[in-house]
């Protein structure tokens, strides 16, 4: 049986969960192959896919800071990538790249799914406006929210951002705003950090009135690095989680992107938060 090879690509790289999640993939699912992950030079992106994909390689993920060079690369692109700007995934055959984003895929599905709380009809704050934000905004739209407001730290970025989606709001008829953060009053059934806020150890540039007890405060890292908005959210009251079940999510669509299979992500993902565990 051939192996088919994979890997993710980063700087830096060695963090990365995503060769042991893939292993566990590949084990559940009966697949045949091996992941890796790579470390590339910040200069070196298209060079080493180009490398990897003469070396027999079938497919990648893309880390930062890689994922608008991915989406700029790749010879054809989803329309999710078309939306954010950015591609985490992408699959290589016949000397041809295709690019995708399955972040936001993995967003929804851990935060249906693993936190158990349906976005239809909700009031969502997307705080951030770069390519991690951008990367999810489409597949938040597409689950009917009742309003999402987006809002960052240079509001022109969340006016563009906004503007960049209204089609999308329209036919999901949901009122999207960008607002300064300053300006934030309300408070939310979901919050969700985008930023690198939590790269500081410390809560987001938000007041604690967006928050409100029973809400769900959702940070895309995961981790120590987390720690510090999980626990600012739950001493207001609020559900707080981490991205680490966005990771494992976003891993399982990128899987089923290249095998044509979907891998059990709940076991996969209890396995890993023991692993992670202190």
């Amino acid at each position: 049986m051939t192996t088919d090879l994979y890997c993710v690509m980063g700087h830096p790289v060695a963090h990365s969960r995503s060769p042991w999640i893939h292993a566990r993939f590949a084990a559940l699912t009966g697949q045949a192959l091996a992941y890796e992950a790579r470390l590339v030079p910040l200069g070196g992106f298209a060079p080493a896919v180009r490398g990897f994909a003469a070396q027999g390689g079938r497919g990648c993920n893309v880390t930062v800071p890689f994922k608008q060079q991915a989406a700029a690369l790749a010879d054809s692109r989803s329309e999710r990538v078309a939306q954010a700007g950015a591609a985490n995934t992408l699959v290589l055959q016949g000397g041809r790249i295709h690019a995708d984003n399955t972040d936001g895929l993995g967003l929804v599905a851990d935060i249906e799914q693993g936190a158990g709380v349906l976005l239809a009809g909700r009031d969502v704050l997307l705080v951030g406006a770069g390519g991690a934000a951008a990367g999810v905004l489409a597949p938040l739209l597409a689950r009917a929210p009742r309003r999402i407001v987006v809002c960052n730290r240079t509001p022109l970025r969340a006016q563009e951002l906004a503007v960049r989606h209204q089609g999308i709001a329209s036919l999901s008829k949901t009122e999207l705003l960008a607002l300064d953060q300053q300006a934030l009053e309300a408070d939310f059934d979901i919050i969700i950090n985008a930023t690198s806020s939590s790269l500081s150890g410390g809560p987001p540039p938000i007041p604690p009135q967006v928050l409100r007890a029973g809400s769900l405060a959702y940070d895309m890292m995961y981790g120590p690095q987390a720690q510090g908005f999980l626990d600012w959210a739950a001493a207001h009251g609020a559900l707080a989680r981490d991205g680490l079940g966005m990771l494992v999510e976003q891993a399982a669509e990128s899987f089923a992107l290249w095998r044509g299979v979907r891998p059990p992500s709940a076991p996969v993902l209890a396995e890993l938060r023991a692993l992670l565990a202190p």
